[in-house]
């Protein structure tokens, strides 16, 4: 299991060292391993870390938080529940995120751009979630979208249009996900509502949501290759029509 100083732990959190010592003030997280006098936190505190940070931003108080993980730890279903925790906060992707220097982006993204366009175009892409400041560089979390863009780029689309699409398109994912979410809530994630689950729930729910990475993407795959085939036909059916026509009307020879 990996092991982390503090400081390391609130990046990879996406917290601040001062709310991980709030958070263990609180009773929320467990104390670190001590090394001589530096705390060393592993991999179940940077779940526990993640799970807090999405339950307070869906609205639960700190007492709220520190009764729930309280009942669940108090019993037997320690694991289960950081079972639980680990698929929460896991990422949806194996892709493995970069950095990119500015000059490298304008020199893929901002040919003919002046700094003032170049400028409004790097923040509407942060503003997408395609990059993130990162000091000097920039963090690519999804490097296939930023390679997706470049290609288009160079294919001769406008950087402008290739933004359109890529906010278009991160609503409509936004939309497929929530389809899906609601209908495991509806039928499986209601387990968890009322009393403190047992243990038992709690690991089937876990596992529902493990299961749920691959069959999203086992079933959209198939929808987006089909509907691709036919939106491509229909968009060039006209135009090869007309080449065969012009290539049928050419003199012999030519």
């Amino acid at each position: 299991m990996a092991e982390y100083r503090i400081d390391e732990l609130a990046r990879l959190a996406g917290s601040t060292v001062r709310n991980i010592r709030a958070y263990q003030d609180r009773g929320l997280l467990p104390p670190p391993r001590l090394e001589g006098r530096v705390g060393m936190y592993d991999d179940t505190h940077l779940a526990r870390l993640r799970l807090i940070g999405k339950l307070l931003a869906r609205g639960y108080t700190f007492a709220i938080i520190k009764d729930l993980l309280g009942a669940w730890e108090t019993g037997k279903d320690v694991a289960e529940v950081l079972g639980l925790e680990k698929v929460l906060t896991d990422p949806w992707s194996d892709e493995i995120p970069g950095t990119v220097a500015y000059e490298d982006l304008v020199a893929k993204f901002g040919s003919g751009l002046d700094e003032d366009q170049v400028a409004r175009t790097l923040e509407r892409t942060v503003e997408l979630g395609l990059i993130e400041p990162d000091g000097d560089k920039y963090r690519v979390p999804s490097p296939r979208l930023l390679h997706v863009g470049a290609e288009l780029v160079a294919a001769g689309i406008p950087l402008d249009s290739v933004l359109d699409i890529a906010g278009q398109i991160r609503a409509d994912c936004d939309v497929i996900a929530g389809r899906f979410v609601n209908l495991v809530q509806e039928h499986v994630f209601t387990r968890l509502e009322g009393p403190v689950p047992d243990g038992e729930e709690v690991g089937e729910v876990a596992e529902v949501v493990r299961r749920m990475r691959p069959l999203v993407k086992m079933v959209v795959d198939p929808f987006i290759a089909r509907a691709m085939e036919a939106r491509v036909q229909a968009a060039l059916g006209d135009h090869l029509e007309m080449i065969r026509d012009a290539l049928g009307r050419r003199p012999a020879g030519d």
